[in-house]
């Protein structure tokens, strides 16, 4: 079963590395220009679930919340360069990580002017996707994070 079908089922992780691995399978998996919809409650793991993202997109910077920044754009390096020639270089990519818990309105989405930073192939990850209402794109994959009694994590794609 592929990442996708176990996500729809639903997953669960015992610990941040867990979630982090199935974000990493997940980003192999992405189309570009992907937004993906991070919903759930303070502390359920949407950022440990971006740097797993992070690290299955190649970037090697670390991955903190942008609360206060609200976003920050993260790039893969580019690879399969040598001193003189290009190679076969793998696609570099970028992922942009939003937290909209700060955000007042759908408006204030507007302001930050992504589409300005976007560039192919990238990936939006949103924390907080209900603060920018109806400005997801249409084909937004939106992945639930939870914590159950016994403390270990669910995820499921919606």
């Amino acid at each position: 079963m592929n990442i996708l079908d176990r996500l729809r089922q639903g997953v669960t992780t015992g610990s941040a590395e867990e979630t982090r691995s199935v974000a990493t399978e997940l980003a192999g998996v992405l189309p570009a220009d992907t937004t993906i919809a991070l919903h759930g409650d303070l502390g359920v793991g949407k950022t440990t679930f971006v740097q797993g993202l992070a690290r299955g997109l190649g970037i090697m910077a670390p991955v903190t919340s942008p609360t206060y920044t609200i976003y920050t754009i993260l790039n893969s390096p580019v690879t399969g360069q040598t001193a003189n020639r290009q190679t076969a270089a793998a696609p570099r990519r970028m992922l942009v990580h939003l937290d909209a818990y700060r955000l007042n309105s759908p408006a204030e989405f507007d302001a930050l002017l992504l589409d300005d930073f976007l560039k192919s192939p990238w990936c939006l990850a949103i924390e907080w996707p209900e603060k920018v209402g109806d400005r997801l794109p249409e084909n937004a994959l939106h992945i639930v994070l939870g914590i159950g009694p016994d403390k270990r994590h669910s995820i499921q794609l919606g």
